[in-house]
């Protein structure tokens, strides 16, 4: 059951929706289910905080809903299981904390999508960079990049944010001395199955593993502590195959990949691959890889590089082994984050450095990506979720 707490919510300001890809007279026909878009940005270059799209299917469009105030930098956002929430980790502080780093709760209303303020919480570490639910949606995992260390955090019946039920603090460090100083982590998320919590820790080229106890909210030892990658690969995001058998993590200082066969049972982690290349043979400039996001039917990986300006597009064998596939440029600079939409159709990728979003066909043969549709101006978009009503 959810915890109860009841809060009258505070509804933010709603600005008058604005169109991109079609002209002002056009109006969206909507049927069937809608589907919203959901941006969290860095604030420069004007940026209004969090924007709320509805996605047209048919005519491949995003309109503006809404824009949302949020403390600085609302850089990663995260859906809530029961579709009725929304949360963002913001690098600016919450309203009645010192310390640096806040989490953002909203309602999201069933017919419009728009989003109203419910609460503002510390995120216990400097630089949130990442926020995740377990499959009840009982509690969110946040990952403090600057401060090193992860937080769990029990979610009220309402959406509210309580305080703290387990914290990890990590000390380590690996051999790049510019990006692996200290622990850094990135991202965390929970098994299919919500037994198992993996948590990547960019600073130390591991991922840890804990058991996730439900009923406390505590992180408690698993039979693996902790699996390595590669000295200077830099774990950063990683995703689930559809089938719970893999996971394939984005390894930013060497962009690359490494693969990993998961034991159903213990949740131990065995490496399949590691280190596997995502540029073009020819390229010799800088780059960071980013976000990784695999199909819903399994047979394509997705990684995003931030200096190539591309996503890298993988085969998925039955094995859980990968290939490098092909490449298609983002039409802009520094794609950050991207999504694939839920029914595996189209990903949409967010320029950080060039404020555009541009979406790209799937290909449900090959997986490559064909650019459709016209880019919408949005500042410094950084994180992409998409929720269908």
């Amino acid at each position: 059951m959810y915890r109860k707490l009841r809060l009258l919510p505070v509804i933010l300001c709603l600005l008058v929706p604005t169109v991109w890809g079609q002209t002002k007279t056009q109006k969206t026909k909507t049927s069937g289910k809608k589907e919203l878009l959901y941006v969290g940005t860095f604030s420069v270059r004007g940026s209004a905080g969090l924007y709320v799209y509805t996605f047209n299917r048919a005519k491949r469009t995003l309109t503006l809903v809404q824009t949302v105030p949020t403390p600085e930098s609302p850089s990663f956002v995260g859906i809530h299981p029961t579709g009725k929430f929304l949360y963002s980790v913001n690098r600016g502080k919450a309203k009645d904390s010192d310390l640096e780093g806040s989490i953002s709760a909203f309602a999201i209303d069933a017919k419009t999508g728009r989003l109203s303020d419910l609460n503002n919480r510390s995120s216990f570490g400097a630089d949130p960079c990442h926020i995740s639910f377990d499959k009840t949606g009982q509690y969110a995992f946040v990952s403090n990049y600057g401060e090193g260390n992860l937080v769990v955090l029990p979610l009220f019946e309402d959406g509210l944010v309580g305080n703290p039920s387990d914290s990890k603090k990590y000390i380590a460090s690996s051999v790049n001395p510019t990006r692996q100083e200290s622990s850094h982590i990135h991202s965390a998320l929970i098994s299919p199955d919500n037994r198992i919590l993996y948590a990547a820790d960019l600073g130390a080229d591991k991922v840890y593993s804990y058991n996730f106890n439900l009923n406390t909210g505590k992180l408690e030892p698993s039979q693996q502590k902790e699996a390595a990658v590669v000295p200077g690969a830099g774990p950063r995001h990683f995703t689930f195959h559809p089938n719970g058998n893999f996971l394939y993590l984005s390894e930013e200082l060497t962009s690359s990949v490494c693969s990993f066969k998961i034991d159903k049972k213990t949740g131990a982690l065995t490496v399949l691959q590691d280190s596997v290349l995502s540029l073009p043979a020819g390229f010799t400039g800088k780059n960071s890889s980013a976000d990784i996001h695999i199909t819903p039917n399994g047979k394509f990986l997705y990684m995003s590089n931030r200096g190539f300006n591309g996503i890298s597009i993988f085969t998925v064998a039955s094995t859980g082994k990968i290939k490098l596939a092909g490449h298609q440029p983002t039409g802009g600079q520094t794609p950050r984050n991207f999504m694939i939409d839920p029914r595996g159709e189209y990903l949409f990728a967010a320029n950080q450095d060039t404020d555009t979003i541009i979406l790209f066909r799937i290909n449900a043969k090959t997986g490559l990506l064909t650019q459709v549709g016209k880019p919408v101006k949005v500042p410094s978009p950084v994180c992409l979720k998409m929720l269908t009503q």
